[in-house]
């Protein structure tokens, strides 16, 4: 969940997203869900030229399974906290992994 924790404090940020197939979407995001599934708002496709039928869209809905990666502004991304949450996580998944007992079949 540290993904959708981190993407739910972009909300109202302007952000690309670069899909699978190339496409390149820029956009306000509007609304994201643990699938990491976006809404996006007053879209601009960067590479137009190239899908000009996708001109048109003033917003859209993106499944996260088609997104490549997702270029942030720098200003709004905190990597101090990031690497910290990230840090926390990893620590409860080595203590969950290890509280639970092992099957040893003698």
């Amino acid at each position: 969940m540290l993904f959708y924790s981190f993407f739910s404090t972009l909300v109202e940020k302007k952000i690309t997203i670069h899909l699978k197939n190339d496409v390149a979407i820029e956009g306000t995001l509007v609304s994201i869900d643990q699938f990491l599934n976006m809404r996006l708002d007053d879209i601009v496709v960067k590479n137009n030229d190239k899908y000009p039928h996708l001109i048109f869209l003033k917003n859209c809905f993106v499944r996260g399974s088609v997104i490549r990666y997702v270029e942030l502004p720098s200003q709004e991304v905190d990597t101090a906290l990031l690497q910290d949450a990230a840090r926390r996580e990893a620590q409860l998944l080595k203590q969950k992994n290890s509280i639970e007992p092992k099957n040893i079949a003698v």
